[in-house]
């Protein structure tokens, strides 16, 4: 079974230098917001995009191909359904 994650969920932590607009980290800090969090919560929502961006364009003849196909002929035993 494929994992429902995009990477690895118990690597260790890593720690990274970033900068951000001061007044947004003290608002962000004032309300509890844990930065760390959010920031792993945002880059995995971008690199889940990326990946279907690139997964789709890779795929595109075959997804062409395929939606030519149920054009011309319908789909499969659509003539057996009952509703």
């Amino acid at each position: 079974m494929k994992s429902q994650y995009v990477y690895d969920v118990n690597a260790p932590k890593k720690p990274v230098n970033l900068t951000a607009n001061a007044d947004l980290l003290q608002n962000a800090k004032g309300l509890g917001i844990n930065l760390s969090q959010t920031f792993e919560d945002a880059v995995l929502v971008k690199l889940k995009k990326i990946m279907e961006e690139q997964w789709l364009a890779e795929n595109e003849e075959a997804i062409e191909a395929y939606n030519a196909r149920i054009e011309i002929n319908g789909v499969f035993a659509a003539s057996k359904r009952r509703f």
